[in-house]
């Protein structure tokens, strides 16, 4: 017999929480709602004052926080990082594949180098791979279940024009993760994917500064106001917490309407 929901279905006391990428925008909006909601947070980033601020921040919900630098398109780096987090943590319930990079601006897609396309794909993609094969692998042993979720983007099923290697990553974040899904029900684990619409961030600041972006983008924008990576807070809690344990599979838009309008 299946047990009964918890009377807080969304308290993750005793819950402990991996995000890539946690450091700053989105997966730090992340981190923060995890961590209020009980959750113990573990951060990998690539600069260590970012993670060492990040996690000054994080700590004053109370719950234990810990960083680590650790680059997710180098596969030894995320095995001993994740080997280092179970060790401090003795578990990992949710994996949050947050970390991520942005294509920048060729003049053509004929003009793309094969650098440059590995540049996005090795972080965006490979480095999903390894983070949630590393996660995945601890939870099957472990047993009890877990959340695999990645953050994906518009640009996955919107046109990207000259980034087709970001859309591409973010495409493949998808399906890698429906597959997920399914292979790994059967073990109580879900999985899902965010995609994020026009979020104000370190990444897209250089973007959002430019007129056509005040001009053309921002008024598309049904709630007439860039995401922040708050807005991530609640979805990452409701994925994390056992309000969501018949629910995989699914790409979670949270764009302010813009995909809409």
């Amino acid at each position: 017999m299946e047990s009964r929901m918890p009377s807080n279905p969304f308290d993750l006391t005793g819950k402990v929480a991996l995000i890539t990428g946690g450091n700053s925008g989105i997966g730090l909006g992340m981190a923060l709602g995890l961590a209020q909601a009980g959750a113990d947070i573990a951060i990998w980033g690539t600069s260590a004052a970012k993670n060492e601020a990040a996690c000054a921040n994080i700590a004053r919900h109370g719950g234990r926080v810990q960083a680590w630098q650790c680059d997710v398109g180098d596969e030894t780096a995320v095995n001993a990082a994740f080997a280092e987090t179970l060790a401090a943590f003795g578990r990992v319930d949710g994996c949050f594949a947050n970390a991520g990079v942005g294509g920048r601006g060729v003049a053509s897609f004929l003009e793309m180098t094969s650098a440059e396309w590995r540049r996005v794909t090795r972080i965006n993609l490979d480095g999903a791979f390894h983070t949630f094969r590393a996660a995945a692998k601890h939870m099957v042993e472990r047993g009890g279940g877990g959340v695999l979720v990645g953050t994906a983007s518009l640009a996955a099923v919107e046109a990207a024009p000259r980034s087709e290697h970001y859309a591409a990553s973010k495409g493949g974040m998808i399906s890698m993760v429906r597959a997920l899904a399914v292979e790994f029900a059967r073990h109580g684990i879900r999985a899902h994917t965010i995609l994020p619409g026009w979020i104000a961030t370190d990444m897209t600041a250089k973007a959002f500064d430019t007129e056509g972006f005040r001009t053309k983008v921002a008024p598309r924008v049904p709630m007439r106001r860039w995401g922040t990576g708050e807005d991530f807070s609640g979805i990452a809690v409701y994925l994390q917490s056992d309000a969501s344990r018949y629910h995989t599979g699914d790409t979670f838009v949270i764009d302010g309407g813009y995909s809409l309008f």
